[in-house]
């Protein structure tokens, strides 16, 4: 019995039609409409892990067909694949890059089996797309196979190391742009605060003055660095071991197929890639995952140190260092009216946090892999997948949420300057350092400023004193000044 409409019961049951598909454990029936297949619904059944499936990473799906059209091309060259079927496989290819059939694969991304079931739900949605393209319905494998024609020359084992380096870079391309954004908004900001002068500090404590233009040039110039470092590290992701099969050995693919497949995977993805020299070894090594993980743990740590120092420079309002403001976003408290937090900084901190520990993740992975394979690649392109995504967006939220906002109360840094001790350092060429000590001593007892004490004990003329503390003279190296006496 079911509930109609209005509310009633009714004897009319609906049953969803359903298709039965044959696998080395049996029998199982399949939803009549889904494009997946019997591999798919026993992955389902076996990883609920994360709950995110393929389909939360468009990126790997792209890169999945990429591989299956790129492979269907190459069989067609060698004569191991007719026109008919290669033709459909590809349109499939071609639908499915533009979005269609995405949330067909289902399967968790965390997942025994080395990928396998990532690359069984890639063949089956490929398969049943073609075959609907072909005019069949969905599960007539006796006209396109799944494993006899989608898979055909390939294994597991070198396609879902490929697709996850596929999907890696195209994402890792993103997180350079939105870095670049972000470092062009600290050159921007350093620019506007370029005459502002304020105490530098070192260990928490007062040091020598700078400018707040050359704080903000120092987060820009970080950020260049890693940039630099990122770029460097993507040509490692872009050796690809296609064609080992399973592996290394190249056994079910015809001689000439791995540099024709990756020939024909150059023109379809868009990318520089290159077979590696010895696929046994490619198969089974994971170190170019790790060393971009590197990277990206690098990144977060600098980045996560900038918010540091924002949070640092912005707190207050009143009982803090209070030199920059950061743009309100949001009330800060359910009990302090008025309160507002760095929570932009603070997101972006906790971003950091994750991925240092999804380095470890992938370290640990990449180690743990025995003989020709590593079984644990899963989770490494879920971690990799959510260290660049959320980077990504870490990146594009503080710069639009955060630093294009932020504005400096120069007014009060130029105050903590003129009280602070730190100015007797640059006094040092020209009263001496004994004579320096004895300024600063007094000026920490009695609260006076440097210059006042300077004058009054007639070490400095008042002219000389003005030279002397121009923010060009005491933010940038320069021979002492003489003065006429």
């Amino acid at each position: 019995m079911t509930r109609d409409i209005r509310g009633g019961m009714t004897n009319i049951e609906i049953v969803k039609e359903m298709r039965r598909e044959h696998d080395l454990l049996g029998y199982r029936e399949v939803p009549a409409d889904a494009y997946f297949g019997i591999h798919t619904l026993r992955a389902l059944e076996n990883f609920p892990i994360s709950g995110d499936p393929v389909a939360k990473y468009p990126e790997l799906i792209v890169a999945l067909v990429d591989i299956k059209q790129a492979a269907a091309l190459a069989n067609l060259e060698l004569g191991l694949l007719d026109e008919t079927r290669c033709h459909a496989i590809v349109e499939a290819c071609k639908a499915i890059r533009v979005g269609q059939h995405t949330e067909q694969f289902a399967v968790d991304l965390i997942q025994g089996g080395a990928g396998t079931s990532t690359n069984m739900n890639a063949n089956e949605v490929v398969c049943n797309k073609a075959l609907e393209l072909l005019g069949h319905r969905r599960g007539e494998y006796h006209i396109l196979h799944p494993n006899e024609h989608v898979n055909m020359s390939q294994s597991t084992n070198d396609v879902y190391p490929t697709a996850l380096k596929i999907a890696t870079y195209r994402s890792a391309l993103r997180l350079l742009e939105q870095m670049s954004i972000l470092e062009s908004s600290f050159e921007r900001k350093a620019a506007e605060f370029r005459t502002m002068l304020k105490v530098g500090r070192t260990q928490l404590q007062d040091a020598v003055p700078m400018t707040l233009g050359q704080e903000f040039a120092t987060y820009a110039v970080m950020l260049s660095e890693d940039r630099q470092r990122l770029g460097e590290a993507l040509p490692l992701i872009c050796e690809i071991n296609l064609g080992a099969t399973a592996i290394g050995t190249g056994i079910n693919a015809h001689p000439n197929y791995a540099v024709l497949v990756r020939d024909h995977l150059c023109t379809v993805s868009g990318l520089p890639l290159h077979t590696a020299p010895y696929l046994i070894e490619a198969t089974q090594d994971c170190g170019a995952f790790v060393q971009l993980s590197g990277v990206l743990k690098r990144i977060a740590v600098k980045l996560s140190k900038v918010c540091n120092d924002l949070r640092l420079l912005s707190s207050g309002p009143r009982a803090g260092l209070g030199e920059i403001n950061l743009p309100p976003v949001q009330a800060g408290s359910s009990i302090m009216p008025g309160k507002v937090n760095p929570v932009i900084p603070e997101v972006v901190n906790q971003v950091a946090f994750e991925v240092i520990g999804n380095d470890l993740t992938i370290t640990m992975a990449a180690e743990a892999g025995q003989l020709q394979l590593n079984a644990f690649e899963p989770v490494i392109a879920y971690s990799m997948f959510r260290s660049i995504g959320h980077l990504t967006q870490a990146c594009a939220t503080l710069e639009a949420k955060c630093v294009r906002g932020i504005t400096a109360n120069w007014e009060h840094m130029r105050e903590m300057l003129d009280h602070s001790i730190v100015l007797a350092t640059a006094l040092n060429p020209y009263i001496g350092y004994a004579n320096s000590t004895e300024v600063a001593r007094e000026a920490l007892e009695t609260g006076r400023k440097i210059a006042d004490i300077v004058l009054e004990r007639r070490l400095l003329s008042p002219e000389a004193l003005a030279e002397i503390l121009r923010p060009e003279v005491l933010t940038a190296p320069r021979a002492p000044i003489t003065f006429t006496k």
